[in-house]
């Protein structure tokens, strides 16, 4: 596999757990960037990253990262971490495959950032993500903390078991 090809399974995998999710979020790409493997010049390895968009209440984001770690062991992917941490939560998994790292993260003002990481593979040119978010497209841009209301995912209410997941 080379840098490329492993960037398009990054993308495809950003756009299947960020799609996996009901209601919808809104969600762009933001920097992509890839690199030379320490003591191999023929390997090189990418990290594609995406930040939604929605407001996430704090009420809403332990459900929003439960959905996303459903989603990934359904897929296959080992959870290898979990971040209990109150107001900056995270989930961190493995593809099977040994290719792909990712990691969800809540920061500042509630923003979940979804960053994949591959494992190092034959060097390649690699092109920025031809997938494209849901919302607006801020890429080449600085992304602004989360600007898109939900009534579900931006509701200050506890989730209750009759709500959309």
């Amino acid at each position: 596999m080379n840098m490329q090809q492993a960037a398009d399974k990054a993308d495809s995998l950003i756009g299947d757990t960020l799609s996996s999710v009901r209601p919808p979020l809104e969600w762009t790409h933001d920097e992509s960037d890839s690199g030379m493997c320490t003591g191999a010049p023929e390997l090189g390895d990418v990290t594609r990253r995406a930040v939604v968009m929605t407001q996430v209440s704090e009420k809403r984001r332990g459900s929003l990262l439960g959905i996303i770690e459903r989603a990934w062991k359904k897929a296959g992917y080992k959870i290898t971490k979990v971040n209990p941490d109150k107001k900056f939560p995270a989930v961190y998994a493995d593809a099977d495959d040994g290719v792909l790292k990712m990691g969800l993260t809540v920061g500042y003002k509630g923003q979940f950032f979804l960053q994949v990481q591959t494992a190092c593979v034959d060097k390649s040119k690699v092109a920025q993500p031809s997938t494209s978010g849901k919302g607006t497209d801020y890429r080449g841009k600085d992304v602004p903390t989360p600007n898109v209301h939900s009534d579900f995912w931006s509701s200050d209410k506890p989730v209750s078991s009759s709500s959309p997941s």
